[in-house]
């Protein structure tokens, strides 16, 4: 059995049951399922089972050479290649995505999936559960990632899978996290000016927001807590309580008050 590469974030899990769930939650009968990192195929095995096709992304060359030999007959199409310079154009609308994804890469997957051309109808990932809980969490504990997320799809959390059920167990458990995209984006206003005045406002996360958004804006705190007021929030605010709508309802009222260079 190949080993493990740390520098890859490799962690093998094995367990059919718990494999047979992640597969579950994204309904695969008859798709073409998209699966990154498929390592030594233990989820690609279910996933072939259900799927039309699958096709695995697998950036390890050695892993890339020896799955295929492990499904004969199975329309198993494995790319060796980063899976985030791969096109996702070559996939057929409507594929889904199934896979156990590198701790250290996943907000860039998610990224990748939600703002694609041609997204998918269903994404499952299983990842670090402390992740997991930030794409899927409400206000009080929203974060750019969680926002990131919920603008392009709707977020839920499925079940927590155990360190101790991957070979080598990580330091953390597990959570699956199941997307599904919107056909448009939750945006009021211009995409680029929503997440730079978020970004804005999470500038310093234990500040108030009001403050980040006049230091980062380059505007009068006055002016801020006017539009604070005008929406009916409560100028203490800070960045992780607001809602998405908060955010949107920002961005379309203080369009006409900060210069659109800075916003």
């Amino acid at each position: 059995m190949v080993a493990p590469r740390k520098s890859l974030g490799q962690h093998w899990l094995k367990d059919r049951a718990t494999l047979t769930n992640i597969a579950a939650y994204a309904n695969i009968e008859g798709d073409t399922v998209l699966e990154i990192g498929p390592g030594l195929g233990f989820l690609t095995s279910v996933l072939l089972k259900g799927a039309a096709k699958v096709v695995a992304i697998e950036f390890d060359a050695e892993l890339a050479r020896k799955l295929p030999a492990s499904f004969p007959g199975k329309n198993l199409e494995v790319v060796n290649a980063d899976f985030l310079q791969y096109d996702l154009e070559q996939l057929p609308p409507g594929y889904k995505v199934v896979a156990n994804v590198p701790y250290y890469i996943t907000s860039k997957i998610v990224q990748k999936l939600l703002t694609a051309e041609n997204k998918p109808s269903e994404i499952v990932l299983l990842v670090q559960k402390e992740v997991a809980e930030r794409l899927a969490a409400g206000p009080g504990q929203l974060s750019i990632l969680g926002i990131s997320a919920q603008i392009y799809a709707e977020v839920s959390l499925g079940d927590i899978v155990p360190a101790q059920l991957f070979t080598p167990p990580p330091k953390v458990d597990s959570q699956v996290v199941a997307m599904c995209p919107f056909k448009k984006p939750k945006l009021t206003g211009g995409e680029k000016e929503f997440f730079r005045l978020v970004k804005v406002g999470f500038s310093a996360p234990r500040k108030k927001v009001v403050s980040n958004l006049a230091n980062g804006l380059h505007c009068d705190r006055a002016e801020i807590e006017v539009v604070f007021d005008r929406l009916g929030l409560d100028a203490n605010l800070r960045a992780q309580d607001l809602t998405i709508e908060n955010w949107q309802n920002l961005q379309t009222s203080l369009a006409g008050t900060v210069p659109a260079k800075d916003l």
